[in-house]
């Protein structure tokens, strides 16, 4: 991560699944990605018999539609209702999911937590990582759209088993970064290609500052 260069420089805010060397990077603010904690809780209420998992399940998926109708962000009345909200689905959490009791007979160390704890404690911990999405209207509800960008990298090394060069993989790279970038600025696939073998750039590049 540090020799791609780009995470060591960025100043945005990172969305993740909370993979612990993410946060190493203090430059920047974090949000965690909620697809993943939507399976962590339906896990948790299906396999563990957690209420409140299946309950918080629920409120995160009502708060992203909450947003989505908002325009993207929650007004400030209704964001702190949304998240007094969460505080409480949180302290039903630890009513009924509390920590491991200590046992003298066992050695020093942080002791062992079941998974469903280990979901409740990110939860608590990381609060404002969690419900980021609803304040800002530039951060997303999953880091979903980063995993499809690489999707068809991964999917062209399952099929020929490796890249034969690092050029090859570099041109690889180029052109469906390319492809993604237009795609996002509503330029199709079609057209990207149309006005790259013209010599062209897309409208919305020529703004663009590459200092």
């Amino acid at each position: 991560m540090d020799t791609a260069d780009i995470l060591p420089r960025f100043k945005g805010t990172l969305c993740h699944d909370h993979w612990k060397p993410y946060y190493r990077y203090k430059n920047c603010k974090h949000a965690l990605c909620n697809a993943y904690h939507l399976r962590e809780l339906t896990r948790a209420s299906e396999q563990d018999h957690q209420k409140w998992a299946g309950k918080m399940k629920i409120f995160l998926e009502i708060a992203n539609r909450a947003v989505h109708k908002a325009g993207g962000v929650l007004s400030g009345s209704k964001l702190q209702l949304y998240k007094r909200r969460y505080k409480r689905l949180l302290e039903k959490g630890k009513k009924e999911c509390p920590p491991p009791v200590e046992n003298k007979k066992i050695k020093r160390g942080r002791l062992k937590r079941s998974k469903s704890r280990n979901l409740l404690e990110r939860l608590i911990n990381f609060e404002d990582d969690v419900l980021r999405f609803m304040e800002n209207k530039e951060i997303p509800f999953t880091n979903n759209q980063g995993e499809k960008d690489i999707r068809m990298t991964k999917v062209q090394q399952k099929i020929s088993g490796c890249f034969r060069s690092q050029s090859g993989a570099d041109v690889f790279c180029r052109v469906r970064g390319y492809l993604s970038t237009c795609r996002k600025q509503n330029v199709s696939s079609s057209e990207a290609l149309k006005l790259l073998f013209k010599g062209e750039i897309p409208q919305f590049a020529k703004n663009v500052s590459l200092n």
